[in-house]
């Protein structure tokens, strides 16, 4: 069983590097100004920066992947192989909700009509968003599984804890003050992304509020529902409500719906959000929208506070502490039977 899964953990690793590939080419491109895939080839110095950014993010899901399968990758710190997965499971899960959410809508009622201002904003060539986004697509697919197993390895205690199981300690009530104050940022997010999503207006960009359509909706109504899966998934969590029940769903649906929050909200604010450099972007009017997108990324950092505490006292717990090349169980093993986590994979 193990070594069946060291292949596929290996397999879907290599799958996610290769789903890279395409992505980082464009964007080296793009970086040394050739117009490829580029309707206004001068739209591109404005987004020299931008570019950057998401190469390296890229860059960082490469080295992810590279990490679940080499044996230095187990030896790693924790924090320094699940910060960034965390960021790419929000980032990579929301794109795989929302375009098959979009593609669904397009078949059931239809391509939307598009004026003749809205082709002529649209700098990128129809070919680029197939590449981008299918590619994004097999890479989250691909990077879920690989951790997926990872986690597994390393951390096998954890996946088959109960709620009850985590520890009782003098910070929980820290816990429980950055979840609630975490699920009350993140009900008013949802509840601005459901409005907009259900067609208001109000607080939108001029702009934005003109060009609104079916993806913008799909994309702010996934927001809505994650933000609020996310907040109670945290709850049920810190305030240990179904202590019976195994803690992989929760932490599951807590730790995605939180990486999407801080991931997107994150990233629009540094991309869009209060940017008066990138012209003409919708999202590039400070405002309302940007609090909304403040709130998303303070509501994903309160709740990454609220389990990284909660976390590390359970590695720190009786029985529970972390071996030396950082697994889930005494001297280095990875839980109950004492299996080498240094086999082959």
């Amino acid at each position: 069983m193990r070594r069946k899964e060291d292949v596929v953990r290996g397999a879907a690793a290599g799958i996610a590097m290769a789903a890279t590939v395409p992505y980082l080419t464009l964007k080296l491109l793009w970086l040394s100004g050739s117009p490829v895939g580029v309707r206004d080839a001068k739209a591109l110095d404005g987004l020299w920066t931008l570019n950057l950014l998401t190469f390296g993010m890229e860059v960082v899901a490469l080295l992810l992947a590279l990490a679940f399968v080499r044996p230095w990758g187990r030896r790693a710190p924790a924090a320094l192989v699940a910060f960034p997965m965390w960021v790419a499971t929000g980032l990579l899960g929301t794109i795989l909700v929302v375009v098959p959410l979009d593609l669904l809508g397009s078949l059931v009622f239809g391509a939307e009509h598009r004026t003749a201002a809205q082709q002529a904003d649209d700098g990128l060539a129809g070919w680029v968003y197939a590449v981008v986004y299918g590619g994004f697509g097999v890479q989250g697919a691909a990077l879920f599984t690989a951790f997926a197993l990872y986690a597994r390895r390393r951390w096998t205690g954890l996946l088959h804890d109960r709620i009850g199981d985590l520890p009782d300690s003098p910070t929980r009530n820290v816990q429980r003050a950055f979840a609630v104050v975490a699920a009350l940022v993140a009900l008013g997010v949802a509840t601005a992304r459901a409005y907009w999503a259900a067609g208001g207006t109000v607080g939108l960009p001029l702009r934005m509020a003109e060009e609104y359509d079916r993806s913008m909706a799909t994309m702010d109504a996934t927001t809505a529902v994650t933000a609020v899966a996310a907040a109670l998934a945290l709850l049920v969590l810190v305030f240990r409500i179904g202590p019976r029940r195994r803690l992989r769903v929760p932490l599951l649906v807590a730790w995605t719906g939180a990486g999407s929050l801080f991931g997107w909200g994150g990233f629009l604010l540094v991309a869009f959000g209060t940017s008066t450099t990138v012209p003409d972007l919708p999202r590039a009017v400070p405002g309302f929208l940007a609090l909304v997108e403040a709130g998303q990324f303070t509501a994903g950092a309160l709740m990454l506070a609220a389990g990284a505490v909660a976390l590390t006292e359970r590695g720190a717990a009786p029985g529970r502490g972390a071996g030396p090349d950082g697994t889930d169980g005494p001297d280095g093993t990875d839980g109950p039977g004492g299996a080498d986590v240094k086999s082959p994979g």
